[in-house]
């Protein structure tokens, strides 16, 4: 890609984005959701599949051999996209979600203490709380919360304060799927460092708008998911340092993780694979890894660049509309556009939107405590990425604009 980037160039690599919705052309706003798929990633998983289809890791025969090498050649994609220091440190889950589900289990069902603390935020998804309040629960561990302020920014001094020689586990969000706050990530990994703890970032928002590079953050665990990142659902990253990785045991037992079974001992491989149990999403790794290549090949500046400006022009044009406020404001915040109208539901907004072709989530964005910050039941969410354009959002505005004249 040139360094002037080209939203309308790259439209067209995505099918569906030309796609007809309720008579009018289709103002796709829910990539925090998920995203759009290009059509090289959904010709990929049709190749595996009418080309390449086999059951990796076992089979001697060619097929086995050719789906085993595509498969584990994505293991290396993902390895260069978030910087970690080795493959070994990549593990294929089926998304975030079980990303923090596999280590509150096994990092923390092996590490937390009666008295021990996990120290989480207030703008979490639901995915990096109820996993941390399952296992807190079972061992008797303490779920503190860093609060936020209202630009949904999180209380940085807060955040200091909560840290102590018993925190063991920090698990931030990157990026807030409900209000759009980037996190100063390196920042929180330094601190909560300093007092012995490991930090888990869920990544699923952020890595699909920011260059991400793990080593230079310091985390020792990080999280992705392919939906949200242009590829196949059902499949995702988790990034976690080799030694912490090491001295984990196993989150499922099944086949492909073990060395030997006995009805008396199992030995179980080392990582990655000790963490993979059973046969994987082998055509969604394989489509994930063709869409890692396709963001490869993006100029990722001038995509930052185009998303900040499309942000702004967005944001400019909501708050002129009388009786809508935006909800999360933060200074550095991604493509996200939550809003609420006076005396319209969230979800009676969603369903305008949807008869004039704009495609919003509207909801609590399974972020329940966000809600409650604020005070509010649900927003309308509207969510961009690099393949929106500035019509998209004159769409949703004139939809908008619509709800305004119904319910007025």
């Amino acid at each position: 890609m040139s360094n002037l980037f080209d939203p309308e160039a790259v439209r067209r690599d995505f099918p569906l984005l030309s796609e007809i919705s309720r008579g009018k052309p289709i103002a796709y706003l829910d990539s925090a959701a998920s995203s759009q798929k290009p059509l090289c990633v959904i010709e990929k998983v049709s190749e595996y599949y009418t080309r390449e289809n086999a059951n990796i890791h076992r089979g001697v025969y060619e097929l086995s051999q050719k789906a085993t090498v595509a498969y584990e050649a994505v293991r290396e994609k993902a390895r260069a996209f978030l910087n970690a220091a080795d493959t070994k440190e990549i593990i294929f889950v089926r998304g975030t979600t079980e990303a923090i589900n596999l280590v509150a289990r096994s990092y923390g069902g092996s590490k937390l203490e009666p008295g021990a603390e996990v120290l989480i935020s207030e703008m979490e998804h639901h995915s990096n709380i109820v996993p941390w309040q399952m296992i807190c629960e079972e061992k008797g561990a303490v779920l503190k919360v860093v609060p936020m302020n209202d630009q949904g920014e999180l209380i940085m001094d807060g955040f200091v304060e909560l840290l102590s020689t018993k925190t063991k586990i920090v698990a931030i969000t990157h990026q807030s799927n409900a209000l759009g706050t980037i996190n100063d990530v390196r920042t929180i990994t330094q601190k909560a460092h300093a007092v012995g703890a490991v930090v888990l970032l869920d990544g699923a928002q952020a890595s699909a708008h920011v260059e991400v590079d793990v080593q230079d953050i310091g985390c020792d665990f990080y999280t992705v998911s392919s939906h949200k990142l242009f590829g196949p659902t059902g499949v995702g990253v988790l990034y976690g340092r080799a030694e912490i990785l090491s001295a984990m045991p196993p989150y499922h037992g099944g086949g492909d993780m073990i060395k030997t079974v006995t009805f008396e001992k199992t030995e179980y491989k080392g990582i990655p694979h000790r963490f993979e149990a059973g046969t994987p999403a082998i055509a969604q790794v394989i489509g994930f890894g063709e869409a890692l290549d396709y963001i490869a090949k993006l100029d990722w500046p001038s995509v930052e660049s185009y998303e900040k400006e499309l942000l702004e022009y967005a944001s400019s044009k909501l708050i002129e509309i009388e009786g809508l406020t935006i909800v999360g404001t933060a200074a550095n915040k991604a493509g996200v556009l939550s809003f609420t109208l006076a005396s319209v539901h969230p979800h009676d907004i969603g369903t305008i939107m949807d008869s004039e072709g704009v495609c919003i989530r509207a909801g609590h964005h399974c972020a329940q405590p966000v809600m409650d910050h604020f005070g509010i039941p649900a927003t309308a969410r509207a969510s961009m990425a690099f393949y929106n354009t500035r019509a998209d959002i004159d769409s949703l505005v004139q939809a908008v604009g619509k709800a305004v004249e119904l319910f007025r």
